[in-house]
């Protein structure tokens, strides 16, 4: 029929979405079974961490901005976060909010400057600010100096639930991470998103169709540190610490590494790299300092075989973007 190719140009783009839900779908059944069967600590990191690995990638990968300072925001929020919840008696969702918040406004000051340049200078103003965050959360009083911030507690929730118990947290935790996950993936794919991934792609065109650039990496920018914040927040209830390995530019690298092992132009492959990273330093913990050495080895083979990461191979593969 001469009516078949038209609707087989109208049917491709819903067949996308479909298997994005599908995919959702299997991830939240997933996760929402695992803490019967699988620690739940190990799962609130792999959680945390995939949020933070998803909200740098919308930067990076869709943005086009290579930030190596995102550890301020992780860090800077962890801290807000733990010092409401144990000093001030926040509720957790009210010291989530404001570590939310603490980053936010902290990724507007740095990148309100940090967008004044590009490539590698954006990179390395982005690492400067994040060592001031370092060292201010060294010096700092309410931040305990290298012991960090101890014994958070995890007070009620909304002030009614109690949550202490760590399957119970899992599931406030598993909703603030997997609505963040929604809301980047909801993000790419508005318009909004299209006219990042066009100045990604071509910043001058952009320029010469009147959009103002600027002004988009700024949001961007915001958005991302501000999600980052999240994750932050929500891990310091987790592991009831906050400590100078979240601020650290180590961490800034370790969530680099999630990102491209899995796909950075991937809307999954940030969750795929957050989860086998997470599970090295978990299962591989035995090893000591060599964990490093088999991140580093692992990260190499990955880089061979799999170029556009691992996520984004099989969606070459299966020639349907994930």
């Amino acid at each position: 029929m001469s009516g078949a190719p038209v609707n087989e140009k109208t049917r491709q783009p819903l067949r996308v979405p479909v298997l994005h839900m599908g995919i959702f779908a299997a991830l939240l059944i997933f996760f929402l079974a695992a803490p019967f069967f699988l620690y739940p600590v190990f799962l609130m990191k792999v959680l945390c961490f995939a949020l933070f690995a998803c909200a740098f990638n919308l930067l990076l990968g869709y943005g086009g901005l290579l930030s190596f300072g995102h550890a301020a925001f992780f860090g800077g929020a962890s801290y807000i976060s733990a010092h409401a919840a144990k000093m001030w008696g926040f509720t957790p969702e009210l010291a989530v909010l404001l570590g939310t918040g603490a980053a936010a406004v902290l990724g507007l000051v740095i990148g309100s400057l940090a967008i004044r340049r590009q490539g590698i200078y954006f990179a390395m103003v982005t690492l400067a600010f994040a060592q001031m965050v370092f060292f201010f959360s060294l010096q700092a009083p309410f931040t305990g100096g290298e012991d960090g911030i101890q014994a958070v507690p995890r007070n009620l929730l909304f002030g009614l639930f109690d949550i202490r118990h760590d399957r119970a947290f899992y599931f406030f935790v598993l909703a603030i991470c997997f609505g963040g996950v929604l809301l980047i993936y909801r993000i790419i794919h508005s318009p909004f998103g299209q006219v990042l991934k066009a100045i990604r792609e071509n910043e001058q065109r952009s320029i010469s169709l009147g959009y103002q650039v600027n002004r988009y990496k700024l949001a961007v920018f915001v958005i991302s540190a501000t999600l980052a914040g999240t994750a932050g927040a929500t891990k310091a209830l987790v592991f009831q610490l906050a400590s100078l390995t979240d601020v650290h530019w180590t961490m800034s690298g370790e969530v680099v590494l999630m990102a491209l092992l899995g796909g950075i132009h991937t809307i999954f492959g940030p969750i795929a790299g957050a989860a086998l990273i997470v599970a090295m330093q978990n299962y591989f913990a035995g090893f000591g300092a060599w964990v490093t050495v088999l991140q580093g080895a692992i990260f190499v083979i990955a880089v061979l075989l799999f170029r556009e990461g691992i996520v984004g191979v099989i969606g070459k593969w299966l020639k349907k973007p994930l």
